[in-house]
């Protein structure tokens, strides 16, 4: 689904993504690891558009991603969740989750929202700013999910956590591939989401994967020392 080639990009003079290659699969969960800094949100920026690649390619289904804006990508099927949730405070639970069906040109949450975030349908009237940040993260990921993606981008989904809902919510994304069958490429610190959720798992130091497997391999105290230890 998602075919990522030679990828390059930089903040200015500062070069971050160094040729990166990777592939997610319809109805995969891919976990992104690494330490800080390597450039796993640039990935993710970079696929969905807010940072424009100066080389390689990113295809969803064949298309071309690279060069077009981040609304266009949006409308061909792929939806961001950033580090921070990136919710409207001020805005209801209902508003912000309609902001979301804008990229799918339409005017209604799909049910299938509320089926996987029953709690948003309590608080569908509640100023987003005022839950919990765990009904905040469900509000960010129910929101993509608005647009019906093919592909979903979650940045850091247990920041700001606690830990029985980062539970919950890794529960949540497996659901939610096993019952739309979409893609999710998952960034993530915490390797018990990782290991709950991903059907693989990539490394990525300077720039670059440099490592995939299954996620057994985060039990081995060799891989997580060579590829995630300071």
């Amino acid at each position: 689904m998602l075919e990522i080639a030679d990828l390059h990009a930089a903040y200015g003079p500062v070069p971050v993504l160094a040729g990166v290659d990777l592939r997610v699969a319809r109805g995969e969960v891919l976990a992104l690891l690494g330490r800080n800094g390597v450039g796993k949100t640039t990935l993710m920026r970079s696929i969905i558009g807010l940072l424009r690649p100066s080389r390689g390619s990113a295809r969803l289904e064949g298309d071309v991603l690279t060069g077009l804006h981040p609304h266009q990508i949006a409308r061909r099927g792929i939806a961001y969740v950033p580090q921070g949730r990136g919710i409207f405070a001020k805005l209801t639970v209902r508003e912000n989750l309609l902001i979301g069906t804008r990229a799918a040109a339409r005017a209604q949450i799909p049910e299938e929202v509320f089926e996987h975030f029953p709690i948003l349908r309590e608080r569908i009237g509640q100023p987003g700013g005022t839950l919990s940040g765990g009904q905040q993260q469900m509000l960010a990921i129910a929101r993509a999910l608005c647009s019906r993606p093919k592909l979903l981008l979650l940045d850091e989904p247990s920041e700001g956590v606690q830990p029985n809902i980062v539970q919950e919510i890794g529960m949540l994304i497996r659901d939610i591939v096993e019952r739309s069958g979409i893609a999710i490429l998952l960034v993530e610190q915490n390797l018990d989401l990782a290991l709950q959720t991903a059907h693989r798992c990539a490394f990525m130091e300077k720039g670059r994967i440099v490592h995939q497997g299954a996620p057994q391999e985060l039990e081995d105290e060799n891989v997580l020392r060579r590829h995630l230890a300071i």
